[in-house]
């Protein structure tokens, strides 16, 4: 069916003209000062970052990526190490690994959440590494030091970490949390009896503030909260050519810093996000009601312990495309996060993984479809989304039923 309705799947027009003149305020301040790479609009914004995520730390970097990156790096990642991961992400957690000298390696998701399986994170522990007599963990697989986990808290929940922290203890391994979709989610420890913010669990923690995160700069920006004062001067040294004072270099660094003006703009919105967040929230709520009693979707799950805050609004259906297609006939933009999952991508073929070595990855790839989702997003906008996805699902009952 042809609509001359259109539903964006994201609108990033409409914040930035709700604060268009805070926003160019920024442009105004770096041009007066000619402030643009580091200085006080950095470090505002590393303070206020740091106090929202109830983080001690918080160092800014130009990307998601070298956030993760320089993480891992800090942690004593180093060449030929193994760090664990998850396949069904954005590949650059992944390149972070490589980038970092490290070879990634896999295991599969929970079927419900999508983030990392702790029976699978265990069974791998157990049964495809082996101890050396130094006491470290080697994979079978490649035969290398298996060093530290990277969970993903994937479309803004935090994943199980409890469970994952208990068996990083047991086995001498460094976490660190990829809370690149997860800016303001919160999970709730029962270890320790409290809620706790994405970004303040694992060691270290990369964000990423590309434009269409929760909390996105016009551009690319990035940036590790950390507990460990040491960890934070390592990431420092590393995004800035390995000088803790300018022209002495104690080691060989990047160039990795956040332009001031990102960090500026990064800072009028911060003080939004908590507001978008529960907006987030509450769009998420309505699809629950809008699309619940439907057997042909299966919709998002929010464990008891997880304040989800939405990055991206995803369910899973088993014509993916062809309901795609329908809703962009009715106006209605989509996306698929991720359609192939990085096991079975071509940068890591040589690692020889198949679709059956993580068979829920690799099928709820085949599956998934994110819907509109942003903060503006209307009710009589989520309505007409519910009403055709309700449409596109009856008349798949009816062929099935004809089938029959």
């Amino acid at each position: 069916m042809q609509s001359s309705s259109h539903i964006p799947f994201l609108d990033l027009v409409t914040p930035h003209m709700e604060l268009e003149e805070e926003l160019v305020a920024v442009f105004r301040r770096a041009l007066r000062t000619a402030g643009f790479i580091g200085g006080p609009m950095v470090e505002e914004f590393e303070h206020s970052f740091a106090e929202f995520c109830g983080s001690t730390h918080a160092v800014a970097v130009n990307s998601g990526t070298d956030a993760l990156r320089f993480a891992l790096m800090a942690c004593g990642v180093k060449e030929g190490d193994v760090v664990v991961t998850v396949p069904h992400t954005f590949i650059a957690t992944t390149e972070a690994i490589s980038q970092a000298g490290a070879l990634p390696e896999f295991v599969d998701i929970d079927e419900r959440t999508y983030n990392i399986s702790v029976e699978e994170l265990a069974r791998y522990l157990k049964e495809e590494c082996t101890r050396h007599k130094n006491g470290k963990l080697i994979s079978t697989r490649s035969n290398r030091y298996v060093t530290a986990i990277v969970p993903v808290h994937l479309y803004g929940q935090v994943a199980d970490m409890d469970p994952i922290l208990a068996l990083a203890e047991e086995y001498g391994l460094t976490v660190i949390e990829d809370a690149c979709q997860a800016h303001g989610a919160e999970y709730f420890s029962s270890k320790m009896n409290r809620w706790l913010k994405a970004g303040t669990i694992g060691r270290a923690a990369a964000f990423s503030f590309y434009p269409g995160k929760n909390l996105g700069a016009c551009g690319e920006a990035g940036a590790v909260t950390t507990e460990d004062p040491a960890i934070a001067a390592k990431i420092r040294m590393l995004r800035d050519h390995g000088q803790a004072k300018k022209y002495f270099h104690d080691i060989e660094g990047y160039n990795g810093r956040l332009d001031a003006i990102q960090a500026g703009l990064l800072s009028v919105k911060l003080a939004h996000l908590a507001k978008w967040n529960e907006q987030r929230r509450k769009r998420a709520a309505e699809y629950n009601r809008l699309l619940a009693g439907n057997d042909e979707i299966i919709l998002p799950f929010e464990p008891s312990w997880s304040r989800a805050v939405y990055h991206l609004y995803v369910v899973r259906v088993a014509d993916r495309d062809g309901l795609m297609e329908h809703l962009k006939a009715a106006g209605i933009g989509t996306g698929i996060h991720y359609p192939v999952p990085l096991h079975l991508q071509r940068p890591y073929a040589e690692l020889n993984y198949t679709r059956q070595d993580l068979p829920v990855a690799s099928r709820i790839a085949e599956e998934i479809v994110s819907l509109p989702m942003f903060p503006q997003l209307k009710a009589e906008q989520q309505a007409l989304v519910a009403n055709e996805i309700q449409v596109f699902c009856k008349k798949v009952e009816a062929e099935q039923a004809s089938l029959a």
